[in-house]
Parts: C-alpha cells; structure tokens; sequence
C-alpha cells in the first residue's frame, strides 16, 4: 500500500504512545483517522494532538471510546466509522496493549484474561470485524474496481522468545505475530497486505496500565504498586518516539514488510535474537553435539538489556510476586 492521501485508517490505542504516533503521521499523510481507548479524556486530548500535528479537520478524525475486548462495543464502533467516513477502513492498525510484570507462575486467570485479552483477543476481534468487509470493498469482488488496503498490528522484540517476567505479554504478542504471518498469505490473492511491527521499547504510557485494568481481573499474583508503575515509566521513556516508530510502520506498509523492526535495536536484543532462534535450529536436529551446543548457548544465552534505570522507591519488588505466594521464591525477581 502506497498510497493514503483521501483513504481511511482505524488505529486502536490511538489516544497516546505509538497508537497516536500512528495517528499524526496518517492523518499528515492525508488519511481520515478513527482511533480508540477507553479512556475519554485521553481521546479529546489526541484529537487536539492530530489535528495540531497533521494540519487535518476535526471532521477527519473520529474518537470512538469503548472496550475492545467486547466485540458487540467494537461492531459498533466499526459501524460508525464506516457510516460516518463512507466505508470500512483501508488500513487497520491494532496498537493497544497492557503489560504487567511478574513471575509466570505466579499469574492469575486474571493476569492471564487482561493481558491476553487486550493483547490478543482485541487483534483477533478486529481482524475479524474488519477483514470482510475490506475485502468485499477493496478486494475487486463483484466487479467492484480494486483499491490498495493493509493490516497491521504493534507487536513487540518480545513476541520471538518466552519471558519468565512476561509469560502472558510474550504468549500474546507471538499469538500476533503468527496471524500477521497468516494474514499476508490470506489477503495477497485480494490486493491487501499485513504487517506486524516489533519494536523493543516505545516512549509510551504503557507503565500506568495497571490504573487501567477492569474492576472484575484484578486478581493479580504480582506485586503492584506505585512505584512498579513509576520504575516502568522509567524504562519506557528511554523507548523509541512514537513518530519516528510510526515512520518505520508506514515505510514498511509501503514496501510490503510482513515484519518490520526499527532499526537501531540495541546489540543485547539483536544477540538474544540470534540465540534464541539458532536454539530453534538445534532443537530441529538431533545429533549429540548439536543437543551439546544447544545446551551451551541456553547456558550463557543473553538476557534482556538490564541495568541503567534508577529503581523508585516502592519499586524494590518489580517483577516480583504478591508476598502472600507462599510458594514463591522471594528471590525470584528478575531485574530489569
């Protein structure tokens, strides 16, 4: 997909971090913008944002607040940008997400419900929602002329290897990676296209997730507090900016990228990239010296990139389980 200028873009996350990078860059580029969160306020503010950044109207962006997990909420909301902009989207871009740290095995149902369910499930909803309808619009089905029409979703470096930290995150975002995969095979013979991005750490707001999390999951087994939210907000404002990742989305979408990874990642992530799929590799082959290897690399595999951030007050435990879990090794926190 080349061309934007006049066409449609629904971006869900779009009211901060990389969702409303998303939003400003497609918007300047001459797309009406529908974005998405549940949060009110954030959404007045973005509209103020786009249309400061973009030079666009008020009538090209659509704020629509709802949940996106609850597919009758997105239905609706998909029905009203249709209706109001004249048509289903052209480019899908599903950006939110939550995170949460702590041990895997300390994790709840509910750990499991919020994190895979804005993670994931709102990408399944979304795909599903939209894919038939842009097909039946843009796909040249029936006689009708075809028009350029993309998918994409914000993943993360995350989605390549497991986190003993982030089981339910790293579940997720590999989950999106996969049907971003199946998508660009799918909607090839339709003229559409599917991206996933994967960056390693955005400037966002992501930190105060938590605040954020429905009343009904908050049976969490992790150790939350002010200052976990305040040591993660930490780490993210050393994240790539929202536009600049946006910049490499839409030169990816341009060039057809199934994956696109910004450029600059820092080395520690490229090595654990490496490491992680030559494991693949070996555990593929069943040789004594390869299993050998195998088990040498796991040994001295590299880690996330750790270490720089000065740790708030409060925030002693991040990543660490809620202290009654008895059954949990206290000094099982991983160190970020």
């Amino acid at each position: 997909m080349k061309d934007f200028k006049g066409k449609i873009a629904f971006i869900t996350g779009g009211a901060s971090g990389a969702g409303l990078g998303q939003a400003k860059l497609f918007a300047k580029a001459g797309m009406k913008v529908a974005i998405t969160d549940v949060r009110q306020d954030a959404l007045h503010s973005a509209v103020s944002e786009i249309i400061e950044y973009s030079g666009c109207t008020a009538a090209d962006v659509l704020p629509l607040c709802f949940d996106l997990t609850d597919r009758k909420a997105y239905t609706a909301a998909a029905d009203a940008a249709e209706r109001i902009f004249g048509g289903p989207p052209h480019l899908l871009i599903q950006t939110a997400g939550v995170n949460s740290f702590g041990p895997i095995e300390a994790s709840t149902f509910d750990d499991f419900d919020w994190v895979m369910g804005v993670c994931l499930d709102h990408v399944v909803n979304g795909l599903i929602i939209f894919v038939p309808r842009m097909i039946r619009a843009y796909g040249g089905k029936d006689g009708v002329p075809r028009e350029e029409f993309h998918v994409a979703a914000t993943s993360s470096m995350g989605a390549f290897m497991g986190g003993a930290g982030t089981g339910p995150y790293s579940a997720a975002k590999s989950a999106v990676n996969n049907l971003m995969y199946s998508y660009a095979m799918a909607l090839r013979p339709y003229g559409g296209g599917s991206t996933v991005l994967c960056p390693a750490n955005i400037n966002s707001n992501i930190g105060n997730a938590e605040r954020f999390r429905p009343e009904h999951l908050r049976n969490t087994g992790y150790h939350i507090s002010e200052g976990t939210m305040a040591h993660l907000n930490s780490i993210h404002a050393g994240g790539i900016d929202p536009i600049e990742l946006a910049e490499y989305l839409k030169e990816g979408i341009e060039n057809g990228r199934i994956i696109v990874m910004p450029f600059g990642a820092p080395e520690e992530w490229i090595k654990m990239l490496r490491d992680n799929h030559a494991t693949i590799e070996d555990y593929a082959l069943t040789t004594e010296e390869r299993n050998k290897r195998m088990e040498e690399r796991m040994a001295n595999r590299a880690g996330p990139p750790r270490g720089g951030w000065a740790v708030p007050e409060g925030a002693e435990a991040f990543g660490g389980a809620r202290k009654d879990l008895d059954y949990i090794d206290p000094s099982r926190i991983p160190k970020y």
